[in-house]
């Protein structure tokens, strides 16, 4: 199944009297259980690829299938339960609320959207799931930077999304905690979990089955990946 499928997908910026085309005409298709690494230089149109596909922004043109359903035509309301309901975001910066420990930062989705079941039970089994359950009470302040970005991986998976977009997820970290969790995100990936990542990194982009390679607001190739040793 397509988890994600782009047609011409197009966004331009009005800035003044100029208009800026960050996107002109993406085609991209992602599978189910796919990880997928997109790449570029600084204002190839990584970061307006990641908002939209997330829900954050809607295209100028063209179109954008999340599941087989049409995102460019959803109304703001909508495309809020979209990305609360079925896609999971995980920052360089992890984005976590400092004055919450780590099990209630990651139930915050499950108490914005509606989900079955007992909301501190599923953040607990998703804080389990990242190796952290013993740090359930700490804050972020209390956490170290892998464990702030497992905590954040953890809050993207715990709604049982249908795709995870990770914006430079190891941009924060050192070599040795960066290469921990990627590992966890490769073991995401055998689990059947759909991943989309931004990254400057060619060795992190290397646990990624595909690379897409963008300038310029477009997709170059899609080349193939092999695992990073």
């Amino acid at each position: 199944m397509k988890v994600i499928r782009t047609h011409d997908l197009r966004r331009t910026y009005v800035l003044g009297k100029s208009a800026v085309e960050a996107l002109r005409g993406v085609d991209i298709e992602v599978q189910t259980g796919e990880f997928v690494a997109l790449m570029g230089p600084s204002g190839s149109g990584k970061s307006t690829m990641l908002h939209l596909l997330g829900c954050l922004d809607r295209p100028t043109a063209g179109s954008y299938w999340l599941e087989d359903r049409d995102m460019s035509k959803l109304s703001r309301d909508e495309r809020a339960q979209v990305r609360n309901q079925r896609v999971g975001f995980i920052f360089q910066t992890f984005n976590l609320l400092p004055r919450l420990n780590a099990l209630d930062n990651i139930a915050l989705p499950l108490l914005y959207g509606r989900h079955a079941g007992s909301v501190d039970q599923r953040a607990a089994e998703a804080l389990e799931r990242v190796g952290l359950a013993s740090r359930a009470q700490h804050r972020p302040n209390e956490l170290s930077g892998g464990e702030c970005q497992r905590v954040a991986i953890a809050r993207a998976l715990v709604a049982d999304p249908a795709l995870i977009l990770a914006d430079e997820p190891t941009g924060n970290l050192d070599s040795k905690t960066g290469a921990e969790i990627m590992r966890l995100l490769d073991e995401l990936c055998a689990e059947g979990r759909t991943i989309l990542m931004v990254t400057h990194d060619a060795n992190v982009a290397a646990h990624a089955g595909r690379i897409l390679q963008m300038q310029d607001g477009r997709i170059l190739d899609g080349r193939r990946s092999g695992v990073a040793a």
